[in-house]
């Protein structure tokens, strides 16, 4: 959550509109360059800035179309019709302009290459350049020399127009790619919320699960010793207390995600909570050594395993184990007089999605003899 807090001014500076003036910006140079290198300094009527201007513009606003589109992803309206239109003013001009007006072709270039694909891309692209040289050397306006002069007056407006049309295509790319990136980032920081929300979730609901049942089972049992026993009673009454005052701590940690939890310390509560409920339980841990993700998962089950027995069975008797076998570490939970709706619901899908990222698996429900097992194993890779 912290990353995508910090960079929200970038996100906040980036737009759909600062995108697309990225793209006005880009073209700029190129729309300006032609029509300068025509117009200034000639006396002919056509080349005059009434005539250039005008062509100029409408080559823009075609280019212009098409780099929003690819920007997009998208294919503008009538693309065939707006390449065609985009062609004719840049060729059909350089009958009167000649090779002024060459530089005007790279937008015609980097169209091409955002509206088509194959063969017949590469094939306008090429012919856009070798018909520049083509046009000039038809119209006499370059003097005839060496062929090293004819070799770099190619090599020269074919860098140019290259390179002008890349950077075109490129930022189009570039401003399609920032877009889908800071997308991706929204959807990103939405599944993190949801993915914390979640985790709250279930947190409250495997750590209420147990407290409220201690709660109400001390509650019970106070009512239970008020008239026979009452300083019983009372030190019911007091425990409540402090499970309850417990609890009330473990939510702010739970929602900080602070909350610790340990096999150690779930098994202490677990034995204190059966004893309480009159469950003769034989609990036997031998797991130590534990990496603190694992002991964290076992510490969960314990308490869902417990939570469990206090909520869903009539248990007398509760057998839980802890050890290590065949290249596994394995938390057993067995007890007796489980019902026959015993159903854990929301509690053993989140210990899955728990154990599931450690590789592991969780085992829960009835056996044949009526008791109710839950069982946790982990890799011992994991482990």
């Amino acid at each position: 959550m912290t990353n995508f807090l910090l960079d929200r001014p970038m996100e906040m500076w980036w737009s759909t509109r600062r995108s697309q003036g990225l793209l006005v910006a880009t073209l700029l140079p190129f729309l300006i360059l032609g029509p300068l290198i025509t117009a200034v300094g000639l006396e002919e009527p056509a080349r005059s800035p009434w005539f250039v201007v005008p062509l100029a513009m409408a080559i823009g606003a075609l280019q212009l179309r098409h780099s929003f589109a690819a920007a997009r992803g998208v294919l503008p309206r009538g693309w065939p019709m707006t390449l065609l239109a985009l062609g004719l003013l840049v060729y059909v001009p350089m009958f009167w302009y000649q090779w002024d007006w060459g530089s005007t072709q790279c937008m015609f270039i980097a169209s091409v290459a955002m509206l088509l694909r194959g063969r017949v891309m590469k094939v306008l692209i090429i012919a856009s350049i070798i018909g520049t040289y083509l046009a000039a050397v038809i119209s006499e306006s370059v003097e005839k020399g060496p062929i090293s002069l004819d070799f770099y007056f190619i090599a020269y407006w074919g860098v140019i127009l290259v390179s002008g049309a890349a950077c075109l295509y490129g930022t189009s790319q570039l401003v399609r790619a920032v877009d889908a990136l800071f997308a991706t980032r929204a959807d990103m920081a939405e599944m993190t919320v949801g993915s914390e929300r979640l985790r709250v979730s279930r947190d409250l609901h495997d750590l209420l699960g147990q407290s409220l049942s201690a709660v109400s089972l001390k509650g019970d049992l106070a009512i239970l010793l008020l008239q026979s026993d009452p300083p019983a009673a009372e030190a019911e009454i007091h425990s409540l207390t402090e499970v309850a005052r417990d609890a009330l701590r473990d939510i702010r940690h739970v929602v900080h995600g602070e909350h610790p939890v340990t096999l150690r310390n779930e098994t202490q509560g677990a034995t204190a909570l059966l004893v309480a409920a009159s469950i003769d339980a034989h609990i036997d841990v031998e797991l130590q050594d534990l990496i603190p993700e694992v002991d964290e998962l076992f510490g969960w089950a314990m308490r869902e395993g417990i939570t469990n027995i206090l909520r869903h069975s009539q248990a007398a008797n509760c057998v839980i184990k802890a050890s290590r076998r065949e290249r596994a570490a394995l938390l057993e939970m067995v007890n007796d007089g489980a019902r026959s709706t015993n159903d854990a619901g929301t509690g053993i899908t989140g210990l899955t999605e728990r154990a599931q990222l450690l590789s592991g698996h969780v085992t829960a429900g009835p056996l044949e003899d009526g008791r109710y097992r839950l069982a946790v194993e982990i890799p011992e890779a994991f482990v």
